[in-house]
């Protein structure tokens, strides 16, 4: 035996073999290891008559067809968004309305017992109306997608998902699972970054973390959604005018879906260079869905663990909220002081500096974007709305310019910008590097900024805008 050959000689030499070989090995010798199974299962195992398709099989010729496969997967995916959206907002309006209630009675109270006004407003106009407006938000979404996605993932369908999305991830370089970490962002991103445990790769587990902030969350989807009906939606009949909102919507989610992928390939090209592992995926048979498992899996692990962390990081937005309306430097509160400074950059990019003080003040939480930007527009001193559309696009166009181009550009902005504080919380517990955290926050900010530089250049260079 040839004593040189210790078992770091033996690795040494398959490290200098591996950049030889194909970039398909890995799938070669899954599909080698799955034939000599097959082989040795003919030789043992005899096997009874059955039917030429069984029901799974049946369901899966529809379901994972290339064409009709990812059909039925977008019309899945716009049901789950009109269900979660329609069926939140009547609780969401109820919640919002309770809490309120509680506000209003509370604040009396403090001013019937002799509290400066100072200390009711920051507590309750403040504090508790910031975390009154993310819970009223985030919950009855929350409550209503999490368990039709857990509901998806007991039937056995998620699965079929990645199967069919595989070949489109691998291309870029990364994990065919990553489209079931992009599914759960669609609740929320922080739970999506938190399933890319499901990915055994170090590297693309990474990738799918970094890139699942350019899937819009439900807290981002008030503001799309309002958007979409606003200046979109406005130009249409009233009878299709909910359907045009909705495409618009779904136009948004695969313009992220777009970034994802590239974003995905250039990092596996620069800084998360490396193998592709194989993706070896049994589909499991559809089962019927355990009602227990999913109750406790979506409501505790899931929408209550998420909302608890949007809640610890809502508070102290609401009081910097409140602050920046209520001190007041001359004949401006704080927040137009900030605002005025921003809004060079805002213009820039197509937007306004009230928009950009939306988005740092709702770093915490992208539910409060919209009430802080009512806020700051009205001259008020808390968050607040504007239930009227036709009130709300008064405000917007003919108060403060807005136009088209902002409206496009402010979906593009909500799309891309940094995740949210929960999310880099997050992002930081799953990696434990500040290094992977600080990428995950900047990536997204600074990708926001240049394409709606572009964007807005382009259309001023038509004419438009």
């Amino acid at each position: 035996m040839n004593s040189t050959l210790t078992p770091q000689a033996v690795l040494d030499r398959a490290e200098s073999l591996r950049p030889k070989l194909s970039s398909g090995f890995r799938d070669e010798i899954v599909k080698s290891l799955y034939a000599e199974v097959e082989r040795i299962t003919r030789r043992s195992v005899k096997i009874g008559p059955k039917k030429k398709w069984d029901f799974d099989q049946k369901i899966d010729r529809l379901v994972t067809s290339p064409v009709l496969g990812l059909l039925i997967m977008l019309l899945i995916l716009m049901a789950v968004f009109w269900v979660t959206i329609v069926g939140a907002n009547v609780p969401s309006g109820l919640i919002a309305d309770f809490l309120f209630f509680i506000e209003e009675k509370a604040a009396d109270l403090f001013t019937n017992i002799g509290f400066p006004w100072w200390v009711t407003g920051f507590l309750w106009h403040g504090v508790f109306r910031g975390l009154a407006w993310v819970i009223a938000v985030m919950l009855p979404p929350m409550a209503i997608f999490f368990p039709i996605f857990t509901i998806l993932e007991d039937l056995g369908y998620l699965p079929r998902v990645a199967f069919n999305l595989d070949w489109l991830f691998k291309r870029v370089g990364a994990h065919g699972k990553q489209s079931l970490t992009m599914a759960m962002g669609f609740g929320c991103n922080a739970a999506g970054v938190i399933s890319a445990r499901v990915i055994d790769s170090p590297r693309e587990r990474l990738i799918a973390i970094l890139t699942n902030n350019f899937v819009p969350c439900n807290g981002r989807f008030p503001t799309i959604i309002m958007l979409a009906t606003v200046f979109v939606a406005a130009a249409f009949p009233p009878l299709v005018a909910s359907f045009v909102a909705a495409g618009t919507v779904l136009g948004v989610v695969l313009v992220g879906v777009f970034f994802t992928l590239l974003v995905s390939w250039g990092l596996s090209n620069t800084i998360l260079k490396g193998e592709a592992s194989a993706f070896t995926l049994e589909l499991p048979p559809y089962r019927r869905p355990n009602i227990g498992q999913i109750l406790y899996t979506s409501l505790i692990d899931r929408t209550i663990f998420v909302l608890w962390r949007a809640v610890q990081v809502a508070a102290p937005a609401g009081a910097i909220i409140w602050i920046l309306g209520n001190i007041f430097v001359g004949d401006l509160s704080l927040a137009q002081h900030v605002a005025d400074f921003l809004d060079p950059l805002g213009i820039l990019i197509g937007l306004d500096g009230v928009i950009l003080l939306a988005y740092i003040i709702a770093i915490p939480a992208n539910e409060i974007v919209v009430p802080t930007m009512m806020m700051v527009y009205m001259g008020v001193g808390m968050m607040t709305d504007i239930p009227d559309l036709g009130s709300l696009r008064a405000l917007l166009v003919d108060g403060h310019g807005w136009t088209l181009l902002t409206a496009v550009n402010m979906m593009l902005f909500s799309l891309l910008h940094n995740p949210c504080a929960t999310t880099v919380l997050t992002i930081y517990k799953e990696t434990k590097s500040y290094k992977w955290t600080i990428l995950g926050f900047v990536i997204p900010l600074a990708l926001s900024f240049l394409v709606t530089f572009l964007v807005a250049a382009i259309v001023r260079l038509l004419g438009g805008g």
